[in-house]
C-alpha cells in the first residue's frame, strides 16, 4: 500500500481588519443600484475602484467603463464617477452634456476637496502629498484654480519654490504609507515655520487600520501576501509596510494563477491580507488554494471591528 507523503505544514497569519472599506462598498453599491434602477448599460468613468475582479464583475452585470465622458455613446444613460474623485471640470462637462450623473467619490476624499477649497479661500499656498497621476491626486488638484504643489517624497520638499516666510497648508492622498507621509510632513515642518494642518488626518481610517494590522504580524511571517491590484495605491503600500516591519519577502497578488508555488518551499508561515479595494472572496479563494497544497493552521488575532458606513444617494435607493 502506497503511503501518501504528508503535506507541508504552514501557519497562516490573517491580518485584520482587511478587505473592502466603506468608501469602496458605497461606490460598488452605487453602480449595482444604478443598474437595478436604470437597467443596462450604466457608464462608469474610470475604474470604480482599483480592482480587476470588481471591474470585471460589474462589466458582466452591465457597466461600461470609460476614460472620458466624450466616450459615452448614449447620452440618455446615467454615468457614475469613481470613488477616487474627479476634477470639478468633470461634473461641469456632465451638466453641459445634460447627463444624469452620480458621484461615488469617497466621502473621505471629498473632505480633502473641501480642505483645499478652504485653504484657497484663506489664500494659503497648498502642498499635496501624494503620487503623481493617481486619480485621487488628479481629482484633488482639479478642485481649485490656484496651483497646488505636489510632493511625492522628502526630496521634493527640498525643491519647493514657496518662500520660506510664507504660511502654507498641506493635505495628503488618503491611501499613503503612514510612515512615509510622516517623514514628508516632518520635512515640511523643518522647512516652513508656519504651517496649517488638516483638522483631522487625511489618510483614511481603512488605510491606517490595514497598515497597522500588517505591522502587528509581519515579523512572524516568512512570506507576506497582499491580495490586491497592481494599480492600487493602498495595495502597494501594504506590501511596503510588510517588508519594512519584518517580512522581507512580501508580494502583491492579483490572481491566484500568478502565484509561484515554489514560494511555498522553505517557509513555515505566511501573512495574508486583502487591501481596501480587494474583496474578501479573493482572500478566501487563496486560502482554499493553499489548503490543496499544504496543511495550514489559520491564526487570526483579536482586532478592531470597523463599523463605518457611507450612505448612497437617495435617488439610487428608489427602484423603478
Amino acid at each position: 500500500m502506497l503511503i501518501k507523503p504528508n503535506k507541508k505544514q504552514i501557519k497562516i497569519y490573517l491580518a485584520g481588519p482587511r478587505g473592502f472599506c466603506a468608501g469602496v462598498d458605497r461606490a460598488i453599491l452605487m453602480v449595482e443600484k444604478a443598474l437595478q434602477k436604470f437597467g443596462k448599460p450604466v457608464y462608469v468613468r474610470h475604474e470604480i475602484v482599483h480592482n480587476k475582479f470588481v471591474v470585471e464583475d460589474l462589466k458582466n452585470k452591465g457597466a461600461i467603463f470609460i476614460d472620458e465622458l466624450k466616450q459615452i455613446e448614449d447620452l440618455n444613460r446615467p454615468v457614475i464617477f469613481s470613488a477616487h474623485g474627479v476634477p470639478k471640470a468633470v461634473p461641469e462637462q456632465a451638466k453641459y452634456l445634460n447627463l444624469e450623473y452620480y458621484d461615488a467619490t469617497c466621502p473621505l476624499v471629498s473632505k480633502i476637496h473641501r480642505e483645499v477649497e478652504n485653504f484657497e479661500n484663506l489664500k494659503l499656498p497648498i502642498v499635496l502629498i501624494g503620487h503623481k497621476n493617481h486619480p485621487e491626486v488628479v481629482g484633488t488638484m482639479g478642485q481649485i484654480k490656484t496651483e497646488i504643489h505636489l510632493v511625492e517624497n522628502v526630496k521634493d520638499v527640498l525643491y519647493l519654490k514657496i518662500p520660506l516666510e510664507k504660511k502654507i497648508a498641506y493635505v495628503t492622498q488618503t491611501t499613503l504609507s503612514l510612515d512615509d507621509t510622516k517623514s514628508i510632513i516632518d520635512a515640511l515642518k523643518n522647512k516652513y515655520k508656519y504651517i496649517v494642518e488638516p483638522k483631522k488626518n487625511d489618510i483614511c481610517y481603512a488605510t491606517t487600520n490595514r497598515q497597522n494590522a500588517v505591522k502587528k504580524i509581519a515579523n512572524k511571517c516568512d512570506l507576506f501576501v497582499v491580495i490586491g491590484s497592481l494599480n492600487s495605491s493602498n495595495s502597494l503600500r501594504l506590501v511596503e509596510v510588510a517588508k519594512k516591519y519584518g517580512s522581507s519577502k512580501s508580494i502583491l497578488l492579483e490572481s491566484i494563477e500568478d502565484f509561484d508555488k515554489s514560494l511555498l518551499n522553505n517557509l513555515d508561515s505566511i501573512g495574508l491580507t486583502a487591501s481596501a479595494s480587494a474583496p474578501e472572496i479573493l482572500l478566501q479563494n487563496f486560502i482554499k488554494f493553499l489548503k490543496k497544497n499544504c496543511d495550514i493552521e489559520l491564526i487570526e488575532l483579536e482586532h478592531l471591528k470597523e463599523n463605518v458606513n457611507f450612505n448612497i444617494p437617495q435617488k439610487l435607493n428608489v427602484t423603478s
